[in-house]
């Protein structure tokens, strides 16, 4: 069925779930707003976007050492209060971050408001240019460059990622379900992965020009 703007806010204004949660519950309970309440507490999403607006100036660093130690995060993760940051769960939500940066080798930024719009620009101009767009109307090029640069962008951002334990929730997501659980705000302060010979110039040995210089020295 059609889900109105209208049925939108409403679960909105009782729930203080986002606008797209709010859609993808209405869409899957076919527009029943009791049950697509219960989907989102379920989900632990309701009324985490109403805690997302308060100050968040406690919390902990955490490490991850991938096994190897090739590969390591360290990451800030914040809340409201210092015993929230003690909690096991608050504590094993930024472990699981963590890893989850480890396996996420496309991920550059916590979230898409984070990229450079300099950067966003440049993707743009590199899709328009494609030949597959060329002959296209504009309408049609313009919705098919959204299409592109969005999916390239999420490619960028953590809290867009599949979470890897369970990969029919994003990271924003799992970030949710825990604010509702610890009845706290949490935010994902930032990050920085670390790889062994990363940021490093490494030589690269041309089989052939070796040759020429040992054949050289005869």
């Amino acid at each position: 069925m059609n889900i109105s703007a209208q049925m939108v806010k409403e679960l909105r204004e009782k729930t203080g779930a986002g606008m797209m949660d709010c859609k993808k519950v209405l869409e899957a309970s076919q527009g029943d707003l009791e049950q697509a309440m219960e989907m989102l507490r379920q989900k632990g999403l309701a009324s985490a976007n109403k805690k997302s607006q308060r100050v968040a100036a406690e919390g902990i660093i955490e490490s991850y050492i991938h096994t190897g130690a090739k590969v390591g995060v360290l990451l800030e993760l914040n809340c409201e209060t210092d015993f929230v940051a003690r909690r096991s769960e608050f504590q094993a939500l930024a472990k699981d971050i963590a890893m989850q940066i480890v396996a996420s080798p496309s991920v550059e930024y916590v979230s898409v408001h984070d990229i450079p719009e300099e950067f966003i620009i440049e993707e743009k101009r590199i899709e328009a240019g494609r030949d597959d767009l060329a002959n296209k109307p504009d309408t049609v090029k313009e919705k098919i460059l959204e299409g592109r640069l969005d999916k390239r962008l999420k490619e960028l951002s953590l809290v867009d990622q599949a979470f890897i334990k369970q990969t029919d929730i994003t990271v924003e997501e799992l970030i949710k379900k825990t604010i509702a659980l610890l009845g706290e705000n949490i935010q994902l302060k930032r990050f920085e992965k670390f790889e062994v010979g990363g940021g490093t110039a490494k030589k690269v040995n041309n089989f052939a020009d070796e040759v020429a210089e040992i054949l050289q020295k005869k």
